[in-house]
């Protein structure tokens, strides 16, 4: 992947950023149609688009129906952070979302996929309860929009931005304009 590729040719460190995307989406997900009603947008344009992006970084894409509200995995997901291995938790929510087309707002389905990736389900369940990691995600959320970030993923070094899935070399292209060491 891009960002692995970069790691190794750059002295940086990556840090996720969340995002609130559809932050109004209730618990119970939201239909495309619905989400897109009125836009004029072509759905399968939309999903042959992303499934060709998914396709050159070698990731898998499937045909979603539904968007669900992240806001309880991203909050997941920064604890999982802090916990040996945890890392492992975003493949899983992206493979969740992305592929198997879960609902990744519903506790249950959070649980099950911390568990899955060796975390505690039992510590998973209650981080959610007591929402632990609101204000941490509260605080992502403003950062992103003090970044200007309107969409996902969006690439950030050095006070410049790129937004969108960007092809190695652009990402590249932002780290040397903005001075960022490569490895020896």
């Amino acid at each position: 992947m891009r960002t692995e590729r970069l790691r190794q040719t750059y002295d940086i460190e990556i840090q996720l950023v969340h995002f609130p995307l559809h932050p109004d989406t209730p618990v119970e997900g939201k239909s495309l149609e619905e989400l897109f009603a009125g836009r004029g947008m072509d759905l399968e344009a939309m999903y042959a688009r992303m499934k060709g992006l998914m396709e050159a970084e070698g990731l898998p894409y499937s045909r979603r129906t539904h968007t669900y509200n992240s806001r309880l995995a991203q909050e997941l997901g920064k604890w999982a952070d802090t916990q040996p291995g945890g890392e492992k938790l975003h493949d899983a929510l992206y493979r969740a979302y992305f592929v198997d087309t879960k609902n990744i707002g519903d506790p249950e389905v959070l649980v099950a996929l911390a568990e899955s990736v060796g975390l505690s389900g039992a510590e998973a369940r209650s981080v959610i309860a007591e929402r632990r990691f609101k204000d941490a995600v509260t605080a992502d959320w403003t950062k992103s929009h003090q970044y200007g970030v309107t969409g996902v993923p969006t690439f950030v070094a050095g006070g410049y931005g790129v937004v969108g899935a960007q092809p190695y070399e652009a990402l590249a292209q932002l780290l040397d304009k903005v001075g960022v060491p490569k490895r020896g």
